[in-house]
């Protein structure tokens, strides 16, 4: 280790306290008569807050016994500033109870009255438009009753797709049964197994519910 370094010039030490007492910074104890240093702060009191004395031991220990922050204030005032100690001394309203000025300003920038100030959301990329219009879709997919397999395919038997109503799945049903009755084909049943599976597939949806 070299002790000849310009590193250890730069090292800080504290000086001793017989240097501070004896440089010009030191202070004296504020106590009248009193010449030792003083080397302990004291607050002055309410209405002075940041503001302290400077005493010696012996004397701050002295002030602080008798050292009383309320003394001239009423009952009434102290028990008004420890009350709103709790809150930082800082304004609160009860809980549920809104400014009515405030109420009202609100209430115009809704309606768009005058005296409200108008204020439009800058949705540049569209993230708000997208997740109303997802919540939009999600909400109308759950309004929509979850279709079996089976009834998937009774649909399909009778060319409709997930999602028609009672009237369009009544008319196309008829219109099927025309279709392939022997009576619409000159009593020709070749199409009599086609016909059999539009009842059947028309009996599964009216007893699922959907007709």
């Amino acid at each position: 280790m070299n002790i000849n370094s310009r590193l250890f010039d730069r090292i800080r030490t504290r000086p001793k306290r017989a240097e501070e007492a004896s440089s010009p910074s030191a202070t004296t104890c504020e106590h009248p008569g009193c010449a030792e240093p003083g080397r302990f702060r004291a607050p002055k009191g309410r209405g002075q807050e940041g503001q302290y004395w400077n005493f010696c031991l012996e004397h701050v220990r002295a002030y602080n016994q008798s050292y009383n922050y309320f003394n001239g204030m009423s009952d009434n005032d102290v028990a008004a500033y420890q009350k709103d100690a709790t809150t930082g001394h800082r304004p609160t309203w009860s809980m549920g109870v809104n400014n009515p000025t405030t109420r009202e300003a609100m209430r115009a920038r809704r309606e768009g009255m005058p005296g409200g100030e108008a204020y439009e959301i800058d949705d540049s990329f569209g993230l708000f438009t997208s997740r109303t219009r997802q919540s939009r879709t999600m909400n109308d997919d759950d309004a929509r009753p979850r279709l079996s397999s089976t009834a998937i395919r009774a649909l399909d038997q009778l060319g409709l797709d997930a999602g028609v109503d009672a009237l369009t799945i009544k008319a196309r049903y008829k219109l099927l049964v025309k279709r392939f009755h022997p009576d619409a084909n000159g009593g020709d049943r070749s199409f009599e197994e086609r016909l059999q599976e539009i009842i059947s597939a028309y009996n599964t949806l009216k007893a699922i519910g959907l007709v």
